[in-house]
């Protein structure tokens, strides 16, 4: 009987159907859908505490995507684009404003964001790239400490346009110097030539004694009430003046460089040589800042070229500061004194003093008349 009823059970389970397994995309569809409901009213609950702290430029929630998101090169996107808890990386183009909330956005060379670029607790990364509208950056969490903007660096065709400009502008200056205050350029050249070291020297101590001359200016016209209300009217002209004598010393020595590089053939007036002087001095120059500005692309050059210009720049600025301060400005020019008072003495016996002149006048005639 046992066994009868071994033999029934085997038969039995032979017989059952077998089960099929759950389905498990079934089953994680509503995990998933959940996790993403969550993400999302997080985001928005993060989203609203931003804007209510004052980081009102965040778009709004439907905007965002979660995790990293790339726009291809080549290809155009309609704005807002905005990423949560990820990386934006711009290749393409974007019309409209870009932002990520806890990532970075980063523009990458050929990339071109038409609107605003924003990053919530993230860095804002000009990789070559170009933002058209404003730029943005909050490195921190929950802050509200005004957004830091993120200033974008020059290209090589903007730092070429500001040397050109540079060199127009100063161009400009030294024809207006040599129309109208010609004889203070040619003082300050002749003291140039007296002594160039003499001339460093001093300008050095007058770019050291610049501020503190300033502050002493400043705490004498403090002393009295109308000297008070007088401070920012002998600031600005304090500076004005400063600026001036950098700009004539720097010209002077653009004009005495050029005068040693040019030759006279061609030009009949003194006037002509002096431009053309001045106009290769001042190529010369900026010359070098152009070569700096022109590998601008390069770091490693770029700046070592940058360092050279300046370097350049100060020592001839400086020397030109020194010379000008030297001739008062070019009013004081060497040796020009020293001629006149010896055409006066050659012609003091012709004077008709009462005595002496009659007396002197005599003995010239006498001395001729004997010769």
């Amino acid at each position: 009987m046992r066994a009868l009823l071994i033999v029934a059970a085997l038969s039995l389970g032979k017989s059952a159907p077998a089960q099929k397994p759950a389905d498990s995309s079934r089953g994680s569809q509503p995990v998933v859908a959940a996790q993403t409901a969550h993400d999302t009213a997080k985001l928005s609950q993060e989203i609203a505490q931003r804007r209510a702290s004052g980081e009102t430029y965040l778009p709004g929630a439907d905007h965002f995507t979660f995790g990293n998101r790339t726009i291809e090169s080549g290809t155009r996107v309609d704005g807002p684009v905005a990423v949560a808890y990820g990386n934006l990386d711009v290749y393409g183009t974007v019309n409209g404003d870009v932002a990520s909330l806890r990532g970075d956005v980063r523009v990458h060379k050929g990339g071109r964001v038409t609107g605003n670029a924003w990053a919530a607790a993230g860095s804002l990364i000009i990789d070559g790239g170009t933002v058209e509208g404003e730029k943005r950056s909050v490195t921190i969490g929950q802050s509200t400490a005004p957004a830091k903007s993120v200033s974008q660096p020059l290209t090589t065709g903007q730092s070429i346009k500001l040397v050109l400009g540079w060199f127009a502008l100063l161009a400009i200056i030294g024809i207006g110097v040599m129309v109208f205050a010609e004889p203070n350029l040619d003082g300050v050249v002749v003291a140039l030539e007296r002594g160039f070291a003499r001339s460093f020297w001093a300008g050095l101590v007058g770019e050291v004694l610049m501020l503190p001359a300033l502050l002493v200016l400043v705490v004498a016209l403090a002393i009295t009430v109308l000297g008070v209300l007088l401070i920012p009217f002998a600031i600005v002209a304090y500076v004005v003046a400063a600026a001036g004598l950098f700009t004539l010393g720097f010209l002077a020595i653009a004009r005495l460089t050029g005068g040693a590089l040019a030759s006279d053939r061609g030009t009949t007036s003194p006037r002509g040589v002096h431009l053309r002087a001045l106009a290769i001095g001042l190529f010369v120059y900026l010359g070098i800042w152009m070569l700096a500005a022109a590998f601008t692309w390069s770091p490693l050059f770029g700046a070592i070229l940058r360092a050279l210009a300046i370097a350049l720049t100060w020592v001839a600025a400086t020397v030109g500061l020194g010379a000008t301060i030297i001739s008062r400005g070019g009013t004081q020019r060497p040796g020009v004194g020293s001629t006149a008072r010896t055409a006066t003495d050659e012609l003091a016996w012709q004077t008709p003093t009462p005595v002496a002149g009659v007396a002197a006048s005599a003995r010239r005639s006498v001395s001729s008349s004997v010769r």
